[in-house]
């Protein structure tokens, strides 16, 4: 039964491409057909990047936010000489949702691989506010689950050691995938390079090298070629002291 009812939710999000991602694993049963309808109607233009780019530049007035359809974008903030990957966006992700209300971004939003995405213009926006109260709650839902993510990644920072924030990174990574039907039962795609996922983790190139084969040779979790595979689940679960309930899909914090 349980697969015969995911099988018709698939099919019927297929007659949304640009947005049946949209909360998936998480909330999305909480938008009928018709509001479903609304939120694949607020996408009105659609762009892919094939290159390294950046989509979104701080500090440029916005009148549009940016879902992601495919692929993978960072949100990067440059100081001290440095570049620092301060989140990481997976399909479905409304990227810059709060940029509705700020206009403008205190950093940048970069490709990383392939990216499409699609472009919801304000005007829009403000139109489902207004008359959509259901819609509009989902959407405001969606922009405190990147704060909440935010916050645990924070603490995650101070406390854990490189490699525990990299276990960190790919279990929350996989978690997220996996809501979105983008993640097998080993692991996933990651396209990012060992200076991102250092520039993502606080650490040297150099340093993110030697924790990678840390945790390779310890059987936790193998990074290469664009692949993570996951070795040992419940041990890189201990190392990033990772506890899904802050991501609202199962568990205690599921929205009902």
């Amino acid at each position: 039964m349980v697969d015969r009812i995911g099988a018709a939710q698939t099919m019927t999000d297929d007659a949304y491409p640009l947005t049946r991602r949209f909360l998936q694993g998480r909330s999305r049963d909480a938008l009928d057909a018709r509001e479903r309808g609304v939120l694949e109607g607020l996408i009105q233009s659609v762009e892919r990047f094939t290159e390294p780019v950046t989509i979104l530049e701080r500090g440029a007035v916005l009148d549009q936010s940016t879902i992601l359809i495919e692929g993978t974008v960072a949100r990067v903030i440059h100081e001290g000489g440095r570049r620092h990957i301060v989140a990481l966006h997976v399909p479905g992700d409304f990227v810059d949702l709060h940029a509705f209300a700020l206009k403008r971004l205190d950093h940048d939003v970069v490709s990383i691989g392939t990216v499409q995405v699609g472009y919801a213009p304000h005007a829009a926006i403000d139109e489902v506010l207004k008359s959509e109260p259901n819609l509009a709650r989902m959407l405001w839902y969606s922009t405190l689950l990147d704060a909440a993510m935010h916050r645990e990644w924070i603490m995650k920072l101070e406390h854990l050691s490189a490699d525990g924030r990299l276990a960190h990174l790919i279990a929350e990574l996989w978690q997220r995938l996996s809501f979105v039907d983008l993640a097998g039962e080993s692991g996933f795609a990651l396209p990012l390079t060992q200076q991102e996922l250092a520039d993502a983790c606080g650490t040297t190139s150099i340093h993110m090298n030697r924790t990678v084969r840390k945790l390779r040779e310890a059987g936790v979790v193998d990074i290469s070629r664009g692949q993570v595979t996951v070795i040992d689940r419940e041990e890189l679960a201990r190392i990033g002291a990772f506890d899904p309930a802050y991501l609202y899909g199962q568990g205690p914090l599921k929205l009902t």
